[in-house]
């Protein structure tokens, strides 16, 4: 497997990631468009969009948004259903938490969906909600990492 994680730059890598997510939560989970959009989405927004492609085709994607003074908040990762378990989500939010780095941040946070919980605790996340809550019609925790 051939893999290349891509900082999106061009309206073209950010298509390709739009892409992924109208497959993942909008085919797949049935998540109205018009919540999975939103003024992040664009190349001039204050959010930083990652790419991983496989063999050049267009597998994962992720979106990190400033949250805060001093945390990162990891939102909209997605992976296509061939590339599921291939560690491709762990590469791609490794590469996330990486880049809150760079930009000099302390922490991350992300809304989990219950059912994606234990991904995210392996990858050294803890819940920090009371309880789970709705997100798009899909129950989700808060959780949160030291970085």
């Amino acid at each position: 497997m051939a893999v290349e994680m891509i900082h999106v730059t061009t309206e073209q890598q950010l298509k390709q990631c739009l892409e992924i997510r109208n497959e993942v939560f909008v085919r797949e989970q049935r998540v109205d468009e018009s919540l999975e959009y939103d003024d992040y989405d664009r190349l001039d927004a204050q959010s930083y969009h990652m790419l991983v492609l496989d063999e050049e085709r267009a597998a994962a994607t992720g979106r990190l948004i400033l949250y805060g003074d001093n945390a990162a908040k990891m939102q909209r990762i997605a992976v296509r259903k061939t590339h599921r378990g291939t560690g491709l989500g762990r590469v791609l939010l490794l590469a996330l938490e990486q880049l809150a780095r760079d930009l000099g941040l302390k922490e991350s946070i992300l809304d989990a969906q219950c059912q994606a919980e234990q991904f995210y605790a392996k990858l050294g996340y803890a819940v920090v909600s009371e309880e789970p809550f709705y997100d798009a019609g899909i129950l989700h925790v808060r959780m949160k990492k030291q970085l």
